[in-house]
């Protein structure tokens, strides 16, 4: 299972191919997009610390969990993804991300507590500090989160090495750059939509891959698509923003 991640020839081979890059690229993107509100989440969950200090040394130590995490997670899924039935269950539960986000509940904000809560049984019983307790939650919650990343990343690339990358730097850029998307996001509302629109495409075609229909769709075209999707995203808001100010003239 974890054979590719020691293969240095795999490892050069994707470091010096353009095309593999622009699938990395098209992942990291993907994971940073998906990624705004478990950053908002993980943010929520070290307000509970006293300075920004404890806070950001906190992230920091999540972030190598996160890693740890993302490899072993990649490599029983390089394993899982080769059984069709997986895939099967992979792609409705993709198609369902979509189906939820647009049609059932949709994506609900996470609200930052502004009171320093009291002290947790963890705390009061088995002595594990405030700050063990936030970095274990924020593992857990990488957990969580990672999951849906590495089954999308998948269906995009089956080449764990290109998933890894994408992945290290998706979860990167997730802290580094997490208030800027959120920024971006909240200006251009409509790319969050763009997001599970893509979750759609790879829904579909996980399973179009399974062995009863046996067609794969190019890396390339993914990116294509994505691509697309920015353009068509950034046109439609700028028609909402055209047809704003005609509104409330009226």
């Amino acid at each position: 299972m974890y054979g590719p991640f020691f293969d240095l020839h795999n490892w050069a081979t994707v470091i010096e191919s353009g095309e593999d890059w622009l699938v990395i690229l098209s992942l990291v993107v993907m994971e940073c997009m998906l990624s705004v509100d478990n950053a908002v989440v993980l943010a929520a969950q070290t307000q509970s610390l006293p300075n920004k200090t404890e806070q950001e040394k906190s992230l920091f130590y999540g972030l190598f969990g996160a890693y740890i995490f993302r490899f072993i997670v990649i490599g029983l899924g390089v394993y899982l993804i080769d059984f069709w039935w997986i895939k099967v269950l992979g792609a409705g539960y993709l198609f369902y991300l979509f189906l939820d986000h647009f049609f059932i509940s949709g994506r609900k904000k996470v609200e930052v507590p502004t009171e320093k809560p009291k002290a947790s049984a963890l705390e009061r019983h088995l002595h594990i500090s405030r700050f063990w307790q936030v970095v274990i939650s924020i593992e857990l919650m990488d957990i969580v989160f990672s999951i849906d990343s590495v089954l999308a990343s998948l269906a995009v690339s089956t080449n764990p090495v290109i998933v890894l990358i994408g992945g290290m730097i998706g979860i990167l850029a997730m802290r580094g750059i997490a208030e800027m998307i959120m920024g971006l996001m909240s200006k251009i509302p409509e790319l969050n939509g763009m997001a599970y629109f893509l979750i759609l495409f790879i829904s579909i075609k996980l399973f179009l891959s399974i062995p009863a229909i046996d067609i794969e769709i190019p890396n390339l075209v993914f990116v294509g698509v994505l691509l697309g999707s920015i353009v068509v995203t950034l046109i439609i808001h700028q028609i909402h923003n055209n047809k704003a100010p005609k509104s409330k003239k009226k």
